[in-house]
């Protein structure tokens, strides 16, 4: 017997959830507020959850660049979703939180959602879903490694 890992059924979990990503955010865009992007949703998301924190970590949290996360950010503060300062303790640095105009835009993309959420819920059931993400948490982590 060999321990040679199986590369094929790799290539099928890549395959099915790249399909499944290109899914979700073909689905989810359809219902997002006018003007606003799976990125931005993304993001004040995530905001909403941690606080403020530098753009270098929300680039690494979403495994972007400093360019690509920069200019979601920039269109994200002309909206004013978004609020941007210096680093109080290294101002070659920024902070980035998000703005009450932005909980506002991520509570409205969020009911806009619900029908969707619901849907994936009924046809798949809260112990598979349960079950799922812990999979899915361990293979993120596999990947940033």
């Amino acid at each position: 017997m060999t321990d040679q890992p199986d590369i094929n059924l790799a290539v099928a979990l890549f395959s099915e959830l790249i399909a499944a990503d290109q899914a979700i955010k073909g689905v989810l865009s359809r219902r997002l507020p006018k003007g606003m992007e799976m990125s931005h949703f993304s993001l004040l998301t995530h905001l909403g959850h941690v606080g403020e924190t530098s753009p270098v970590k929300l680039a690494r949290s979403f495994a972007l660049t400093k360019g690509a996360i920069t200019n979601t950010l920039k269109k994200l503060e002309l909206a004013g979703y978004i609020h941007i300062r210096p680093d109080w303790d290294d101002a070659r640095k920024k902070q980035v939180s998000i703005s009450d105009a932005g909980r506002a835009a991520r509570d409205q993309a969020l009911t806009a959602l619900v029908p969707e959420f619901e849907k994936i819920t009924r046809a798949l059931g809260d112990q598979k879903i349960k079950a799922t993400l812990p999979v899915l948490r361990e293979f993120r982590a596999t990947l940033k490694s």
